[in-house]
């Protein structure tokens, strides 16, 4: 009977009666779509991207490709010493590269290229034709193949600062005007690490001293005094209440 009873407590809802849309386990759990936080990010420093991004960059070069003479000690580290100004932006660029290995591997490819183009032309006269023909040859594919290896660190450098591909591909830019997009190069990253450190150089300045006058010092003592005495009247004003019956 105490079970019938307790059972009986209960109502059942006839069909009517019943919820319209039923709610099924673990529905209330799910995710919510926000749309302000789909944002596109950049994969390697994670910085909002614009809506009108477009890959692989959107931002213009600081400085163009010809203008060599804004920075004179980059023009003539690449003019005399293309190897050491490619090496210096590789270890820029990636940092676990010493830019010794870059170095080396430009002088020995473009230095030593146009050296023995030197000693071909020069000597063009006691080497048979065909064996100058077949160096020629192999010192074009060469350059190419230096130049394909140098765009793509310049395009490295494009990715990391969201930069076009200007004047055109990274990689004609290097086989058309290696020593002024070197330099280019250099003079883009001086210029990001410059804006890097005024940005993180901000300083702010203390507050000023303050420092009480003598005439101020003279009257704090007054105002105490005052303020102390205040309270001693007010008890003696409240003290001369009387109470009168009606």
């Amino acid at each position: 009977m105490a079970e019938g009873s307790a059972a009986s407590r209960y109502v059942k809802l006839r069909k009517e009666q019943a919820p319209v849309e039923d709610i099924t386990p673990g529905e209330l759990n799910q995710p919510i779509d926000v749309p302000q936080l789909n944002v596109r990010k950049c994969h390697e420093c994670m910085q909002v991207l614009p809506e009108t991004y477009e890959p692989p960059s959107d931002e213009n070069w600081t400085t163009g490709i010809f203008a060599c003479a804004e920075d004179p000690e980059s023009c003539r580290t690449g003019l005399f010493c293309p190897c050491v100004l490619f090496g210096r932006n590789v270890e820029a660029v990636r940092e676990e590269i010493p830019w010794t290995q870059p170095c080396v591997c430009h002088a020995v490819c473009v230095e030593g290229g146009m050296a023995l183009a030197a000693v071909t032309a020069l000597f063009s006269g006691y080497i048979d034709p065909q064996t100058t023909v077949v160096i020629c040859e192999g010192l074009f594919f060469a350059w190419w193949m230096c130049g394909i290896y140098s765009g793509l660190f310049r395009q490295e450098l494009q990715k990391k600062y969201h930069l076009k591909n200007a004047p055109c591909d990274h990689c004609m830019v290097h086989c058309c005007l290696h020593w002024c997009a070197l330099c280019q190069e250099h003079r883009e990253m001086k210029n990001h690490l410059s804006d890097a450190d005024a940005s993180s150089s901000t300083t702010m300045d203390p507050p000023p001293v303050q420092a009480m006058n003598t005439e101020e010092r003279k009257d704090a003592p007054s105002s105490s005094s005052s303020s102390s005495s205040s309270p001693s009247s007010a008890k003696s004003q409240h003290n001369d209440l009387e109470m009168v019956p009606l």
